[in-house]
C-alpha cells in the first residue's frame, strides 16, 4: 500500500493498531486472558488452562511470522525494541523479568491487565498505571535539570559490563546459522515451525485448555494482533518520494527524513509490535508534552485502544464494577508492583506481550530469558505469600524464600524451613 506522504501512512498505522487494540481489549476482558492468572492457576491449584492459552498466543504469533518472514512479507531484522539485536544483554532480561514477575504479582496483573482493569472500573489499577508510567518514562528520560535516568543510576554501571557483543543477531536462527554456517533465514523458518508445532500440540493435548472456549479465544485473539501489528508496521506502509519507495524501515533514517522534509517528525517510528509498558511511559510522555500530536506514536495508541476495548465489553456485559483497595497493605503491594513492574518492563525490554508474544515470536533469545524471569519471579512471589498466609508469624520472609525455592527444586529439600504446604 503506497502513500505520497508520510503524514498519511502514519495516521493510516495509528488507526489500523487503534482498531486491533480495540478487538483485542474487548477480547481479553471477555475472556479473562490473564499471564499472571496462568501462573497462579498452575502454581496454587495446577490448573494449566490459562498458561496454555499463553503458550498458543505465542504459538500463533510465531506461525505467523515464520510464514510472513519465509514469504519475504516482513523482515524482523530491525525492530522498536531490538529484539534480534547483537546486544545481548542476558542479565537484564532476567533481571527485568523477575523484577516485572515480582511486580505483577503485588499489582494483581500485568501491564496489559492493569489496562483491562482500567476499562473494567478498577480504580488500583489507575494508580499501579501511573507508576509504571513515571518509572518507565525516567528509566529511558533524564531526570527535569540532569542528564541522569533511572537505568544509568541504577543499572548501568554493573549490569553494562555483563552485556555480550555477538557475531550475529540473537535469534536461534542468527546464532545457530553462525555457529554452523547455515542460513539464518532457514533455520528461523524451520526452529520458528518446530518450536510452533510443539506449543500447539501442548497447549490443545490438555482439556484444561480445550474445554473452556474463552482460553482457545484469547490465545488465538492475542497471537493474531501481535502477528498484525507486525505486518502493518513491516510492509503495509510503503512511501513514495520523488520515485523512490521508502519502507517504514528506511523511513526512521535522519537522511530521509531530510530529504523528504516532514517536520516535526513523530516519535517512536519502526517495525513493532505489542508491548505494555514502555508505551505507558510514552503515554505519560505524551501528557507532560502538551498532547503533540509528535508524540502520538504506536504505544500510546495501543494503551488506549486496550483501555477502551475493555470498557466497551464492561459495559456490554455489565461487567463494569468500581474497585479500590481493600486494605493498606493492598495498597502498599500495588504501590510496589507498579514500581517493579515500571523498572523491570523497560529493563527487560518488554513484558508478558511485549518479550513473551511479540519478542518470542522473533526467537530472540532474550526473549526467552525475558519470559522465564517473569514466571520465575511470579510464581516466587505467589509461593512466598503463601507460605507467610499459612505459617503466620512462623514464616519469616527468609524461611518463606527457602522453602518455595525447594518447592521448585533449585535449592535441596534438606535447606527447606517449613513444612511444604
Amino acid at each position: 500500500m503506497t502513500f505520497d506522504n508520510f503524514a498519511d501512512a502514519h495516521a493510516t498505522v495509528l488507526w489500523t493498531i487503534f482498531a486491533i487494540a480495540l478487538v483485542m481489549g474487548a477480547v481479553v476482558n471477555k475472556t479473562n486472558f490473564c499471564t499472571m492468572g496462568a501462573v497462579s492457576d498452575l502454581v496454587n491449584i495446577g490448573d494449566t488452562g490459562r498458561m496454555r492459552a499463553w503458550l498458543f498466543a505465542m504459538a500463533v504469533a510465531m506461525i505467523g511470522v515464520v510464514a510472513m518472514e519465509a514469504t519475504g512479507v516482513i523482515d524482523l531484522g530491525a525492530t522498536l525494541p531490538p529484539y534480534r539485536g547483537s546486544n545481548f544483554a542476558w542479565l537484564e532480561y532476567i533481571l527485568g523479568g523477575v523484577l516485572f514477575g515480582i511486580g505483577m504479582t503485588l499489582g494483581s496483573g500485568c501491564g496489559n491487565k492493569a489496562l483491562i482493569r482500567i476499562g473494567g472500573g478498577n480504580i488500583k489499577s489507575v494508580m499501579v498505571f501511573g507508576l509504571i508510567a513515571l518509572c518507565a518514562y525516567f528509566m529511558l528520560n533524564p531526570f527535569p535539570g540532569t542528564d541522569k535516568t533511572l537505568y544509568s543510576e541504577l543499572f548501568y554501571p554493573w549490569t553494562n559490563p555483563t552485556n555480550i557483543a555477538m557475531v550475529s543477531k540473537q535469534d536461534l536462527g542468527s546464532v545457530l546459522g553462525a555457529l554452523f554456517g547455515m542460513d539464518a533465514g532457514t533455520l528461523r523458518t524451520i526452529i520458528g515451525s518446530v518450536l510452533a508445532a510443539a506449543l500447539l500440540f501442548f497447549a490443545f493435548k490438555s482439556a484444561d485448555f480445550r474445554d473452556r472456549f474463552d482460553n482457545i479465544l484469547g490465545g488465538l485473539v492475542v497471537g493474531l494482533a501481535v502477528v498484525a501489528a507486525w505486518y502493518v508496521t513491516s510492509s503495509l506502509v510503503t512511501i513514495d518520494a520523488d520515485g523512490e519507495m521508502y519502507s517504514w524501515k528506511t523511513y526512521t533514517g535522519d537522511d530521509v527524513w531530510v530529504m523528504l522534509q516532514e517536520q516535526p517528525r513523530p516519535k517512536d517510528v519502526g517495525i513493532q509490535s505489542f508491548t505494555f509498558i514502555n508505551p505507558i511511559g510514552q503515554t505519560l510522555r505524551y501528557a507532560v508534552n502538551g498532547f503533540q500530536n509528535i508524540y502520538v506514536t504506536f504505544g500510546v495508541v495501543a494503551v488506549i485502544g486496550v483501555i477502551l476495548g475493555s470498557l466497551l465489553w464492561a459495559v456490554i456485559s455489565r461487567g463494569f464494577r468500581i474497585e479500590w483497595f481493600a486494605s493498606v497493605r493492598d495498597f502498599v503491594n500495588h504501590l510496589i508492583g507498579g514500581i517493579l513492574m515500571g523498572i523491570g518492563g523497560v529493563l527487560a525490554l518488554g513484558c508478558t506481550i511485549g518479550q513473551a508474544v511479540s519478542g518470542v515470536s522473533t526467537l530472540a533469545l532474550g526473549s526467552f530469558l525475558a519470559f522465564g524471569g517473569i514466571v520465575f519471579g511470579s510464581a516466587m512471589t505467589m509461593k512466598v505469600q503463601y507460605y507467610q498466609m499459612v505459617y503466620e508469624e512462623e514464616a519469616t520472609f527468609f524461611k518463606a524464600v527457602i522453602s518455595s525455592l525447594a518447592d521448585m527444586h533449585l535449592v535441596p529439600a534438606a535447606l527447606r524451613k517449613l513444612d511444604k504446604v
